[in-house]
């Protein structure tokens, strides 16, 4: 690719950290203009790692790309599903079971967790603390093997779908998310005690990379760069979706914008999510996880020993897949790094005429120019860490 910066001044150093560099977080280029260590001009590029999802909808069924939704961020492949399930229920006009809605909430928040770990363990890792990406990478094995338990896939799962849950969730392994609730406080306690006090740690991160609440505004920053930047902005509670109304959690807020908020925020994003958990484990109602709309869903395979009109219908939806009615719909939910949205098109056949996605990353990444000018190439690393970007979200 071409470069995008140019300088007339022969001090001026010009370079490129990445596309191949474990601390861009993915296949990202930052074309670089230095004055010694100093940042003068800072560009991220991107398209190395362009997967061609959102054009791949539009020759698949809408069951078909769930499985693609998980593939887009793969820290949240759970809450991709959710929102992606979100806007196409929303075109059909169909009613998910509350137990249906009450687990989902319960398989995002541990998403939420299982990601937040993962910046937490790799943040440190960029800044030199070791220990802490080992101990991290302990807790989220445990998720993994939860999910893995529940869905047969330890990553990709593809559990939500339009219309509720691939299955329904055991009692066994239900208990067992409560018991790994119950050791995760502790565990963030000692992240708290290897990072928080750290005098490196905080040399690394305070009053670096500074966004302010306007430029975080002014480049569609969400999630939790743009609440570290004291700005209060949740959808679970500003545009609540899948009964997130009835759950009493804190919105996080910091006001200073450097990279030491955002690692609070997150932080205390950990220990709300737990509350969450705990809340949807207690309020589980009993009752079916899969709506009755059968436009929507197929029939459960319990029905296919005993119906042939069942097995007609459960043949024609995975193979045409459901048609919902001509419109299009948008549903935009609360991930890991931000609003995450499907914009979905129908014509009324059986694969979307248009899927476009409101990524977080892609957004929060436009704000690293604006916090990496006039800092130091060290200061870099940081910065890029807090932004927490999923690099098959940014490159579509």
């Amino acid at each position: 690719m071409p470069d995008l910066l140019v300088s007339d001044r022969p001090e001026i150093l010009h370079i490129n950290l990445g596309p191949q560099h474990p601390s861009t977080h993915g296949v990202l280029r930052v074309e670089l203009l230095l004055d010694g260590e100093i940042v003068v001009e800072c560009q991220p590029v991107i398209g190395y790692l362009h997967t061609g999802i959102e054009k791949t909808f539009e020759h698949r069924t809408y069951l078909q790309n769930v499985t693609m939704t998980d593939r887009l961020d793969y820290l949240n492949p759970l809450g991709n599903n959710l929102a992606y399930a979100l806007s196409v229920e929303k075109l059909f006009g169909c009613d998910v079971p509350e137990r249906a809605q009450i687990g989902r909430v319960l398989l995002a928040e541990l998403t939420r967790i299982n990601s937040h770990l993962v910046w937490t363990g790799t943040t440190a890792l960029d800044l030199g603390a070791n220990s802490v990406f080992l101990y991290t990478f302990r807790e989220r094995e445990q998720l993994l093997d939860l999910f893995e338990e529940l869905s047969g896939a330890r990553m990709m799962t593809s559990f939500i779908r339009p219309g509720g849950l691939f299955a329904d969730l055991p009692a066994a392994w239900l208990d067992k998310v409560s018991s790994f609730l119950d050791v995760l406080p502790k565990r963030i306690d000692d992240y708290e005690s290897l990072l928080t006090d750290n005098p490196l740690f905080r040399e690394r991160t305070i009053g670096v990379g500074v966004l302010s609440a306007e430029d975080a505004l002014a480049v569609g920053v969400s999630g939790p760069m743009l609440r570290a930047s004291g700005v209060d902005l949740d959808l679970r509670k500003a545009k609540p979706y899948s009964m997130y109304e009835r759950f009493n959690f804190e919105v996080p807020v910091y006001t200073h914008g450097d990279c030491y908020d955002r690692y609070r925020v997150r932080i205390a994003e950990l220990r709300q999510s737990i509350l969450i958990c705990r809340q949807a484990l207690n309020i589980l109602p009993e009752g079916s996880v899969r709506t009755s709309d059968r436009k929507v869903m197929p029939p459960p395979r319990s029905e296919l020993a005993g119906s042939m009109e069942a097995v007609i219908h459960h043949f024609k939806l995975y193979t045409e897949g459901p048609r919902p009615p001509a419109g299009e719909a948008y549903v935009g939910v609360e991930s890991p790094r931000g609003e995450l949205g499907f914009f979905v098109v129908s014509d009324g056949t059986g694969k979307p005429v248009r899927c476009r996605v409101r990524a977080p990353s892609f957004a929060n990444l436009q704000a690293l120019p604006l916090m990496a000018k006039g800092g130091l190439i060290a200061d870099l690393i940081a910065i890029i860490a807090s932004i927490d970007p999923i690099l098959g979200e940014v490159d579509r």
